[in-house]
C-alpha cells in the first residue's frame, strides 16, 4: 500500500522555455496562495537544477515541500486527502498558468530510481518522430484521465521551445570570402558568447568570452546587423549572408534503449495501485493502437507489487510445504497432518473476510500477514490433536478421547489465539505514518485466528472423530500377571 508519509510535495510544471527569474516568481505565487490553509506550518520552493546530476529536472519543473502540523491539530474531519484537493483549489485558483502534481518526499525519490519518473505509474512510448509520440501520448493521457482513481495525468512536455534558426546562404557567403564556420561563431556570440582568451590571478585563470547582449524582444533586425569580417578584412553584416527565422522546436528529446522516449504519467489516489495499472493497460491498449515501429512499456510503483507477489507466490508454498512435512515427521499420520491443516484453508478465509470487512485490498502486506498466519492457525490444531492421542494411549476409547481433548484444551487453544490477535490489535487500528503497512497485515492476522479457532472448537473435533485412525494402542492393555513362591509349575517367584 502507499505509505503516509506525512509531509507532501508539489511538483509544479510550467511552460518549457520560462526561465529562473520567472520560475522562481511563480513558486513564490504558489507558496503564497497556500498561506491561508491552518495545517501548514512550512512551504519551501526549490527551483532550477544542481550541479550534480543527482536530480536532473529543467527550469520548467520545481518543487514545492509542504509540511503539516500534527493529526490533531487539523480542522475535525479533515483527511490528507481533502487538503491536497484543497491545496490543488486553491493553486488552480491563484496560479493557473502551471500545473500541480501531488507526491511526497521520500516517494518522488524512489519513482525516479525505478523508473525514472515522479509518478506513480508511468505509460513509457518509444519511436523515432516526436510528433506522433506526443499524438499517441495525448491520446492515452485522455483515456487514463477516465479511469477512476487515476489523477494528477499530464504528457511529458517535448514540445514548446521557440528557436532562432540562422539560414545561410552558401552563394552570398562564398561571394564576400566566408565560410559556414564563421556564421557558426557568429551564432555562438549570440547564444553562449566566443571565447576569445584567458586571464590569469595568481593560480587562478578566468576564461574571457564575448557575448552579443541582445536583449532578443521579437525583433530580428538587431541580430541581422552582426558583423562579420571576411578574410579580405570586409565587414559583412549577418543580413546579408543568412537569413533568421523563429521556429518552434522540442522542448525536451528524451532516450531510452536507442529509441526515443515519451512518458504519460499519472497518480493513484483512492484505489489500489494494481487494479488501475490493469484497467490502465486494457483500454490504453483497446483505444490507443501503436503504428509499426512503436513500443509500449509501463512502469513505476507497481514494479515492487509484481515483483514481490513473485517471490511470495514462492514463499507461501514452501512455508506450506515445510508445515506439512513437520506434522507428518511429528504424528506419521497423513489423516492427522491433514486434519490439522485444514485450520489454513479456514484462516485464509478469515483473513480475506476481514479485509473485505474493513475495505482494505490485497496488499503485499496482507501477503506477509498470511505467512505469519498459517503458522499459528496449525498450532491451535496440533494442541488439541495431539492431546486427544495421548489420552487415546492412556486406553480411552477414541471419540472418547477427542470430547475429552476438546474440553480439556479450550483454555489454552482460546488463550493462543487471544494472545496473538490481541497482540495485533494496535497495528490494526493505528493510524500513525506507516499504518498502511500495518494494517492489512494485522486485519489478516486477526480475522484469520477468529476463523481459525472456530475450527478448532467445533469442526476439527468432528471431523477427527469422523476420518482419523484410531490408535493401536487404543484398546486397554492386559493386566500384570504375578507368579510367585507356590506356583503350580514350581518356577521362581517372576513378574
Amino acid at each position: 500500500p502507499r505509505l503516509d508519509e506525512g509531509d507532501m510535495v508539489l511538483e509544479v510544471r510550467k511552460l518549457p522555455e520560462v526561465s529562473l527569474t520567472e520560475a522562481v516568481a511563480l513558486d513564490l505565487r504558489v507558496e503564497r496562495a497556500l498561506r491561508g490553509i491552518p495545517e501548514i506550518v512550512h512551504v519551501v520552493g526549490r527551483a532550477g537544477a544542481p550541479e550534480i546530476a543527482s536530480d536532473p529536472m529543467s527550469m520548467s519543473a520545481s518543487d514545492v515541500y509542504v509540511t503539516f502540523k500534527p493529526r490533531d491539530a487539523w480542522r475535525r474531519g479533515l483527511t490528507k486527502d481533502d487538503l491536497g484537493r484543497e491545496i490543488l483549489a486553491r493553486i488552480a485558483a491563484a496560479v493557473p498558468e502551471v500545473g500541480v502534481g501531488l507526491s511526497q518526499p521520500i516517494e518522488m525519490r524512489t519513482n525516479e530510481l525505478v523508473a525514472g519518473i515522479r509518478s506513480d505509474v508511468a505509460l513509457l512510448l518509444h519511436g523515432r518522430d516526436l510528433d506522433e509520440l506526443l499524438r499517441l501520448g495525448q491520446e492515452a493521457a485522455a483515456v487514463i484521465g477516465k479511469i477512476p482513481g487515476a489523477v494528477d495525468v499530464r504528457v511529458q512536455q517535448v514540445a514548446g521551445s521557440r528557436y532562432l534558426r540562422i539560414i545561410p546562404d552558401r552563394a552570398r557567403l562564398a561571394r564576400y570570402g566566408l565560410t559556414i564556420e564563421d556564421v557558426n561563431q557568429a551564432a555562438e556570440t549570440l547564444a553562449v558568447g566566443h571565447p576569445v582568451g584567458d586571464v590569469l590571478e595568481g593560480e587562478r585563470r578566468f576564461g574571457i568570452v564575448v557575448k552579443v547582449n541582445h536583449g532578443y524582444a521579437g525583433d530580428t533586425e538587431p541580430l541581422l546587423a552582426l558583423p562579420l569580417r571576411s578574410v579580405t578584412g570586409q565587414v559583412v553584416p549577418l543580413g546579408d549572408v543568412a537569413s533568421i527565422v523563429l521556429r518552434t522546436g522540442p522542448a525536451e528529446i528524451a532516450r531510452e534503449a536507442q529509441s526515443r522516449r515519451l512518458s504519460v504519467e499519472f497518480n493513484v489516489r483512492e484505489r489500489d495501485l494494481q487494479s488501475v495499472v490493469d484497467e490502465a493497460r486494457t483500454r490504453v491498449a483497446a483505444a490507443v493502437p501503436l503504428p509499426v515501429g512503436y513500443r509500449a512499456e509501463w512502469g513505476g510503483q507497481f514494479e515492487h507489487y509484481t515483483e514481490a507477489k513473485q517471490r511470495l507466490l514462492f514463499v507461501v508454498p514452501v512455508a506450506l510445504g515445510l508445515i506439512a512435512f513437520l506434522l507428518w515427521m511429528t504424528f506419521d499420520d497423513l489423516r492427522a497432518a491433514a486434519l490439522i491443516s485444514l485450520g489454513v484453508p479456514f484462516a485464509v478465509a478469515g483473513g480475506l473476510l476481514a479485509l473485505a470487512a474493513r475495505g482494505l485490498p490485497l496488499s503485499i502486506s496482507a501477503g506477509v500477514g498470511f505467512v505469519a498466519l498459517f503458522g499459528v492457525a496449525v498450532l491451535n490444531g496440533l494442541v488439541l490433536v495431539s492431546f486427544a492421542r495421548d489420552l487415546e494411549r492412556q486406553g480411552m476409547p477414541h471419540d472418547e478421547a477427542i470430547r475429552q481433548a476438546t474440553e480439556l484444551r479450550l483454555r489454552p487453544v482460546l488463550m493462543t489465539a487471544l494472545v496473538a490477535s490481541l497482540g495485533f490489535v494496535p497495528m490494526a487500528l493505528s493510524t500513525e505514518p506507516g499504518a498502511e503497512v500495518q494494517r492489512p497485515l494485522a486485519t489478516v492476522v486477526i480475522g484469520g485466528l477468529l476463523s481459525a479457532t472456530l475450527l478448532t472448537l467445533f469442526v476439527l473435533p468432528v471431523l477427527y472423530a469422523w476420518l482419523a485412525r484410531p490408535l493401536a494402542s487404543a484398546s486397554p492393555p492386559a493386566p500384570l500377571q504375578l507368579r510367585g513362591e507356590g506356583s503350580a509349575d514350581g518356577d521362581e517367584p517372576t513378574v
